[in-house]
């Protein structure tokens, strides 16, 4: 009787820490994508009539939409960069403006990868990962942006400075993230639909 009762007991516990484990991850990635919604629904376009696609050796436009595919085949992540006006600043001279929005997957440990948040007032600069980039979400498994053009087609990449894309920009975008920390797996969704687009350039 004592050694069933203690196997009860034993599953209680075990399931009540899986719960407070899975309500913690829920937790995190909500705001992980509701951060993610912000900075996309301020996203910042240069539109047409103003909008020059670029030249052969022009400077590519600062308020560009890019985006990478993931590689199966090295285990690469999929990589987003976008201008925003979500900037979030660090310190009191920081009056803020429009930020270079950039978002990758990083391994903290081989068990742990971080999907992290790279946000500077410089739109126009290469993007380079620093370590002072603040973590949105950890125990990242898989990521994945899915961009739907004026027609509804998807696209697992983007470039607006493209011809592929007729130098447009994603009407809306769909990210899907696969969570795993220990025995616990979950699946996140949301799709955003942008505030503002460029149309293709005819």
């Amino acid at each position: 009787v004592i050694t069933s009762i203690f196997a009860s007991y034993n599953a209680v516990f075990t399931s009540a820490g899986r719960v407070t484990r899975g309500i913690g991850l829920y937790d995190m990635v909500n705001i992980c994508m509701n951060r993610i919604t912000l900075d996309m629904q301020a996203m910042h376009l240069t539109l047409l009539p103003k909008y020059r696609k670029p030249e052969f050796d022009g400077e590519p436009d600062p308020y560009r939409v890019v985006a990478e595919a993931s590689d199966p085949t090295t285990g690469n992540f999929p990589r987003l960069g976008f201008a925003s006006l979500a900037h979030i600043p660090f310190d009191r001279a920081d009056y803020g403006g429009i930020a270079r929005i950039v978002y990758y997957v990083q391994g903290a440990s081989e068990e742990n990868y971080q999907l992290k948040r790279s946000d500077t007032l410089a739109p126009d600069e290469p993007f380079e990962a620093k370590e002072s980039d603040p973590v949105l979400c950890e125990h990242v498994k898989s990521l994945k942006f899915t961009y739907y053009d004026h027609e509804g087609t998807a696209h697992d990449y983007w470039d607006s400075e493209s011809d592929a894309f007729r130098f447009a920009t994603p009407v809306s975008i769909e990210v899907l993230m696969e969570i795993e920390h220990e025995d616990d797996t979950m699946l996140f969704n949301t799709s955003v639909m942008m505030p503002v687009i460029r149309d293709v350039l005819e």
